[in-house]
């Protein structure tokens, strides 16, 4: 009994020395101190370097007028953030493994293993895959950006998000449809050119069409200096139907891109008062009552009585 507690108590002195030893030990601490400085020297050297790049793109990417390789704002907005996060994480990546190398970690089977991984995730994860690409191109290829009013698989809305993997978009009455890239078939863009604004004005048949032409031409004047959307001069088409009871004419006019909608609504404010100042009448159904036989033959039944 008493050799066990010996022998314990010699083996605990002989920890408590080591570890007295390997505390004290001037090395140690030198070692301890020279990794936790090369840790902070590759932390402080990546963020500078992140800073550096990212100001470098953004000098890259501003936009200039007159450039060679002028493009739109929007593209160039959306290009700068996406080459900007590609580049942080590359290099906060690239941080990582040098600081598990100053830890001791053998970077090889950690790559080894990377590579496998990803390899398997590729396998299992080929939808992802396809979506992170199919986004990179979207972006990349400015087929549309946020803000755009677009159909997208026969849904319309206004983009709200793009990202690498999904896209988000909102219709006019509040839903929001979310799309992964990789299921995005066709689009249909309806904000980067401009688009045409088509009025039809009716009038009646008893009504003088060149005194109409004039009229209408008159507020189309008008509607160009008030209407800043309006970007040419509106065109009068001419008589383009003929009704029942009422004679059509149609009016186009170019607008800015995907404001076609409140000029349309505009002009036939415009157009339906100026016509109305100028007694030009708007046709209107109307039920004439011819009388017949009978009512003639009531009729002389009550003159003879």
């Amino acid at each position: 009994m008493n050799e066990e507690i010996a022998k314990q108590g010699s083996w605990l002195e002989s920890v408590y020395e080591k570890t007295v030893a390997y505390v004290t030990d001037p090395e140690m601490w030198v070692r301890i101190g020279l990794i936790l400085l090369k840790i902070l020297l590759i932390v402080v050297v990546s963020r500078i370097v992140v800073s550096i790049v990212n100001a470098a793109v953004n000098k890259v990417f501003q936009h200039r007028q007159g450039s060679k390789l002028q493009m739109e704002q929007r593209r160039v907005d959306t290009l700068r953030v996406l080459v900007n996060n590609v580049v942080r994480y590359g290099i906060y990546f690239l941080a990582i493994l040098l600081v598990l190398q100053q830890l001791g970690v053998d970077l090889r089977p950690v790559l080894v293993s990377a590579g496998v991984l990803g390899l398997a995730v590729g396998f299992g994860a080929q939808s992802l895959v396809r979506d992170v690409i199919t986004g990179f191109f979207i972006i990349f290829e400015d087929q549309f950006a946020v803000g755009d009013v677009v159909t997208i698989n026969n849904m319309t809305g206004t983009v709200q998000e793009i990202g690498l993997r999904i896209t988000r978009i909102r219709s006019w009455t509040g839903e929001v449809h979310i799309f992964p890239n990789g299921t995005i078939n066709q689009v249909t863009n309806f904000s980067l050119q401009n688009t045409l604004s088509v009025v039809d004005v009716s009038v009646a048949y008893e009504e003088d069409l060149n005194r109409v032409e004039e009229i209408i031409k008159g507020t189309l004047k008008k509607a160009q200096e008030e209407l800043e959307d309006i970007v040419a001069e509106p065109q009068f088409l001419g008589v383009h139907a003929l009704g029942p009871s009422e004679v059509t004419m149609r009016i186009t006019a170019e607008c800015k891109p995907n404001t076609h909608h409140g000029v349309n609504r505009k002009l036939r404010a415009m157009i339906r008062q100026d016509l109305s100042k100028q007694g030009i009448e708007i046709p209107y159904p109307r039920v004439v009552t011819m009388p017949g036989r009978g009512f003639e033959q009531g009729q002389q039944k009550q003159s003879q009585s």
